[in-house]
């Protein structure tokens, strides 16, 4: 009976790695996170490491929480500036807690903490400590506002389903496709993020 149960267990992860590499989702991340780890980096639950670099030398600095996702971004844990002239790199530990998105784009430098519950928008530069529930943007990265007033205001607007929809991009059919290229003119609108498996 477990021989029977190990193969048909077999097929079915052999297919979910097939749709997961043809989408371009999770494979990468499993991959990066894998190799990262190997290399002395604290990484937690719920990880997704997507289109980025992370400072693959000094990733035995670089500590990351659950349920956090980095896409397009690089987050550094060495400075090599002073290399050609004194010989050494400047160094640091990056901290990245628990519930973070980094944006494409953004860098994160040497010698920082990313609290709980943070929204770094695209292309930001991180270069100081980042404080818990906020949502920072710009180089260098501020705080715009917190994290909770963020969710908030979008958890509102798609409740309204105005520009809400409801199917996964690969689902779409050219006319929803169509009707989304229309009601997005001048405003922003919300789509069905793939879940990842």
């Amino acid at each position: 009976m477990m021989g029977i149960q190990l193969l048909l267990k077999r097929p079915f992860r052999f297919l979910l790695k097939k749709i997961k590499c043809y989408l371009g989702i999770e494979v990468e991340s499993e991959i990066m996170i894998k190799s990262l780890r190997k290399n002395g980096a604290h990484i937690g639950n719920n990880v997704s490491i997507i289109n980025s670099e992370l400072d693959y030398g000094h990733a035995f600095l670089i500590d990351i929480g659950d349920n956090v996702t980095i896409t397009g971004a690089r987050v550094l844990a060495h400075d090599a500036s002073l290399k050609k002239v004194l010989g050494y790199s400047k160094v640091g530990r990056v901290i990245i807690s628990d519930n973070v998105f980094i944006g494409n784009g953004a860098i994160v430098l040497p010698n920082v903490t990313i609290g709980k519950n943070v929204i770094v928008g695209a292309g930001a530069v991180i270069s100081k400590d980042v404080p818990e529930n906020s949502v920072v943007a710009g180089n260098p990265a501020k705080v715009i506002q917190s994290y909770d007033c963020f969710i908030n205001k979008h958890k509102v607007e798609i409740e309204k389903g105005n520009t809400t929809w409801n199917t996964y991009w690969l689902d779409k059919t050219e006319k929803e496709k169509e009707e989304m290229r229309n009601s997005l003119i001048d405003c922003t609108g919300y789509d069905l993020s793939l879940i990842h498996i």
